[in-house]
């Protein structure tokens, strides 16, 4: 590739194409059909029937996924036409590999590949947002679509910019793959290596490991942390998301929520702390624990409940894995009390260290917990990578094309 600063040709080019690109309507170089919505009295969930797209709810990762049918045909669109969302959010774009229904909420354009990189460039670049400036409902109608001005160089360099582009989302389909099925793997381990309530074997074991496991309290092997914040020594505030585990409170929130002037009362985080979190999310019924990893003290607020493992044949890895089950769950729905606040879970100190934990020896938890943070770091570099080939492609997006 190199670069181009003619302001009638894309910034990078790929080599051996030289040619300036023409201005054309969208109605110029492919057909537009603007979707009609069937009655829902014939909305079916029998895959015999039309694939029904009525916006990016049906649409995932570029591509419709087949959500809901329909017996009755309105607007038709074929394999390989490309879906637009006109109705909010607009712009939005995918194909389909099937012949589906068109909603009012779609249209179905007829283009190549380089289309449709293109579209999503437009949508990138808020192109569709000048269409519904003033209007309390934002969408775009046929009018508008197959006014649109686009660019396009000659069918050989189109031909080789969408197959450029198609082998980056072939690339980033791969790794969304793998990161899903490590995930659904996680899920899966996570459920069956340790054992349900009532019981002392899990269902799937290590190789070379065997016998019950020994039911121990929370309060056996660890204790709150009460020390609080004196003299304001560390000034660091964490908080703990169910996501993201325990994190700078700025980091997390883009703003300090806690209160300078209280900082001397807050408890003092040290590396390695486990936090129990009683505001609930939407990732677990109950609030989150989760361990200090960030290698540095900070404080949180009194309202979280910090405790600290006093005891060497407590596996810190093995820990953390528990609490990301759900065995713990019941123990805290039985014991705990949402009171007043509907999004807190608060239940008493005391009874919450006499949570029982079902624990193997030492050996086994540290190979328990290796064997969850090599799948972590894997599902890590997947994510890290999907996040590099999705900016790298945000950029040449804007500069492989007009």
């Amino acid at each position: 590739m190199k670069l181009n600063s003619n302001n009638y040709t894309s910034r990078i080019r790929i080599k051996k194409n030289n040619n300036t690109w023409r201005k054309v309507r969208i109605a110029e170089i492919a057909t537009v059909i603007l979707g009609q919505s069937p009655d829902s009295k014939n909305y079916t969930d029998n895959p015999n029937d039309y694939i029904l797209v009525q916006g990016n709810a049906d649409m995932r990762n570029g591509r419709v996924v087949p959500r809901v049918w329909t017996s009755q045909v309105t607007k038709l669109a074929e394999k390989g036409d490309l879906i637009l969302s006109v109705r909010a959010p607009v712009g939005d774009v995918g194909k389909t590999d099937y012949p589906v229904v068109l909603g009012r909420g779609v249209a179905a354009i007829k283009g190549n590949e380089f289309l449709f990189q293109l579209l999503i460039k437009m949508k990138q670049s808020h192109y569709w947002s000048k269409f519904s400036t003033g209007s309390t409902f934002e969408s775009i109608n046929s009018n508008d679509i197959k006014s649109a001005e686009i660019y396009l160089p000659s069918i050989e360099e189109q031909s080789a910019i969408g197959s450029f582009f198609r082998t980056l989302d072939d690339l980033l389909a791969s790794y969304k793959n793998n990161l899903a099925n490590y995930q659904s793997l996680k899920a899966t381990m996570l459920s069956k290596m340790f054992p349900k309530a009532g019981q002392t074997v899990p269902e799937i074991r290590l190789d070379g490991f065997e016998g019950e496991w020994d039911e121990w309290k929370l309060s056996d092997f660890s204790q709150k942390v009460t020390e609080k914040n004196k003299d304001n020594i560390y000034s660091e505030t964490f908080t703990n998301s169910a996501e993201f585990g325990i994190i700078n409170q700025r980091d997390f929130f883009d703003k300090d929520i806690s209160n300078e002037k209280s900082l001397n009362t807050y408890y003092v985080v040290r590396n390695n702390d486990y936090v129990y979190n009683p505001r609930i999310s939407n990732f677990a019924p109950v609030g989150p624990i989760k361990r200090n990893k960030l290698g540095r003290t900070g404080v949180m607020s009194p309202l979280y409940f910090v405790f600290r493992v006093t005891n060497s044949n407590i596996d810190l890895d093995f820990l953390e894995t528990f609490f990301n089950t759900n065995t713990w769950h019941k123990f805290m729905k039985l014991n705990g009390d949402s009171g007043a606040r509907a999004d807190r879970f608060a239940i008493k100190d005391s009874v919450f260290l006499n949570m029982p934990i079902t624990i193997p020896s030492l050996l086994e938890q540290q190979a328990i917990g290796s064997y969850f943070s090599n799948l972590d770091q894997l599902i890590t570099s997947y994510q890290e990578k999907i996040t590099q080939l999705e900016t790298l492609k945000t950029k040449l997006l804007q500069d492989m094309f007009i």
